[in-house]
């Protein structure tokens, strides 16, 4: 007798508190109205809330042009290569001149990317004061490379191979194409691991920045 009149107030206590939960809901449903999400408004707040940010990834702009420069110039090891004629050269051969030198190879795709720009290069500034020294290192030497300059149309850039690829030991060329900044006495100022865009104005800014001092 007992149990049942326990069961019977607490299911009345139970639907009492249902009922005012309802009728509290319903108060702020009718004096604030039913949020929706395009909303994104608090419902006890007139006051807007920012959307939810998106996932979207926007991937950053690679540099026009990387360069890293040494502390001091560096003098360069004695370096004994062909040009396009047959003839041994060493580097002393390019004294009194700035010289861009690029270590490339006919089998690098990153290289045959940027050759063409480094023939623009080359036909932009090349003279008395600047050339662009593009040494090959492929084994199969000057007929590869003379067939690449003919696949290609380079027309600018002088042919120099060194198809014992010395200059890749000898300069610490850890990854083709490595571009050097020469300066007239010989002496490495800096390099850049990758292709760039070499007849770029800000690329010409730089190397003309050098050729004015």
């Amino acid at each position: 007798m007992e149990y049942g009149l326990v069961s019977r107030v607490k299911k009345v206590l139970f639907t009492a508190t249902a009922v005012a939960s309802l009728t509290a809901l319903a108060i702020v449903l009718y004096r604030y109205g039913v949020p929706t999400p395009s909303d994104y408004t608090s419902v006890h707040s007139s006051e807007k809330l920012a959307p939810p940010p998106t996932a979207e990834f926007t991937p950053s702009p690679k540099p026009r042009f990387s360069f890293t420069l040494l502390d001091q110039p560096h003098p360069l090891p004695e370096l004994q290569f062909g040009d396009g004629d047959g003839r041994v050269l060493t580097f002393a051969d390019f004294r009194g001149k700035m010289v861009l030198l690029n270590i490339w190879a006919t089998w690098c795709a990153p290289c045959i990317r940027e050759m063409p720009a480094l023939d623009r290069l080359q036909a932009k500034l090349s003279g008395p004061d600047f050339e662009v020294v593009a040494l090959s290192i492929d084994y199969g030497g000057l007929p590869a490379v003379k067939d690449f300059y003919q696949k290609f149309g380079l027309k600018a850039l002088g042919i120099y191979v060194d198809k014992m690829a010395k200059a890749r030991r000898d300069l610490n060329i850890v990854g083709i194409p490595t571009t050097l900044l020469v300066d007239r006495n010989g002496q490495e100022l800096g390099r850049t691991t990758g292709p760039e865009e070499w007849d770029h104005p800000d690329v010409v800014k730089f190397i003309r920045q050098y050729l004015n001092e």
